[in-house]
């Protein structure tokens, strides 16, 4: 990710607080960067698909996307109070998270900003299904914002799979790392790296491949096993000079164990990639991942390979 220029925070009309015109504020602060705040708006019944377009159908759309701009202008005042460039868009597009990607690209964006949806009493907020799709689709880094306020002193916790378990490209490791770090030292944060490997897949490999009945040194493998990810995970480290004592290899599972380690560090934001079998293939994010992004306490900021192409079309719904 190139020097951050223009955040992209997309706004929720329907709620009163907006976790991530907070934060992308914040950002724009310490990064120096203009900020947009964006309303993506549609209603199937003032569309004119369901029936002929009509004058009063384009009069009560217009109204619609008049009465966002005045919205967003409301939540744009504050900001700009603080010496931000804030500038405001009201479109209307559908379905939601395809109007976002279509104006993030079209508008130059270099981050985009979203609250994750909070559906109840509970203490975590959940990912929506448009959360998903632009986790997916979203070929600009997209930081998705959970209701809580960020540290004076971030913590970022880049979450890297130096061993490439999930056909994830090495690359990939470098850009995480590359924009924890640049982010951090925008903030005055502090990067952790992280990462996980499940031991019982070499115990199963090898009992797999052990065709006549013998005693395997299942403790030996395990310890090949550490030393082979230790050695990977250690050479990406150093060479992003990350502290060993900001280093961390655990034997584990993934969505288990990132949780646990952003809970114990108080990490503010995880950062991490999406995960393709191929680049024909759409992107998507395995279920470990899924579970893992459920139960993160803290924000979370998605990167993709710098080969990946949106899967979303640049014309935008418009009405029949």
């Amino acid at each position: 990710m190139k020097n951050i220029k223009k955040i992209l925070a997309v706004v929720d009309p329907t709620v009163a607080d907006q976790p991530a015109v907070h934060r992308a504020a914040w950002l724009a602060k310490h990064s120096g960067a203009e900020l947009e705040l964006l309303v993506c708006y549609y209603n199937e019944y003032l569309s004119g698909d369901r029936l002929f377009d009509s004058p009063s159908l384009e009069k009560a759309r217009d109204e619609v996307i008049q009465s966002h701009e005045k919205h967003l202008e409301a939540l744009a005042e504050p900001v700009r109070g603080d010496g931000i460039v804030v500038k405001t868009s009201a479109i209307w597009d559908h379905p939601l998270y395809e109007g976002i990607v279509r104006h993030a690209m079209e508008s130059g964006s270099d981050i985009v900003l979203k609250d994750t949806h909070h559906h109840s009493a509970v203490t975590r907020a959940l990912l929506t299904n448009t959360d998903w799709n632009l986790i997916r689709t979203c070929p600009i880094p997209l930081w998705l914002v959970k209701p809580q306020e960020i540290a004076d002193k971030p913590v970022f916790v880049a979450a890297i799979d130096p061993m490439h378990q999930h056909d994830k490209p090495a690359a990939l490791d470098d850009e995480i790392l590359h924009v924890s770090k640049a982010l951090a030292d925008d903030v005055g944060g502090d990067v952790h790296a992280f990462h996980a490997y499940d031991p019982r897949i070499a115990v199963a490999t090898a009992t797999a491949n052990a065709y006549i009945p013998v005693s395997l040194p299942f403790d030996e493998i395990e310890q090949q096993m550490h030393e082979d990810h230790e050695k990977r995970f250690t050479e990406i480290t150093e060479f992003h000079k990350i502290a060993d004592t900001h280093a961390h290899l655990v034997a584990g599972l993934t969505h288990e164990e990132l949780p646990r380690i952003a809970d114990k560090l108080k990490a503010d934001v995880v950062v991490m990639g999406a995960v393709a079998r191929n680049r024909w293939k759409r992107l998507f994010i395995g279920a470990t991942a899924e579970r893992t992004l459920e139960d993160l306490p803290c924000d979370l900021l998605i990167i993709k390979p710098d080969w990946f192409k949106t899967p979303v079309g640049l014309d935008s719904h418009e009405a029949a």
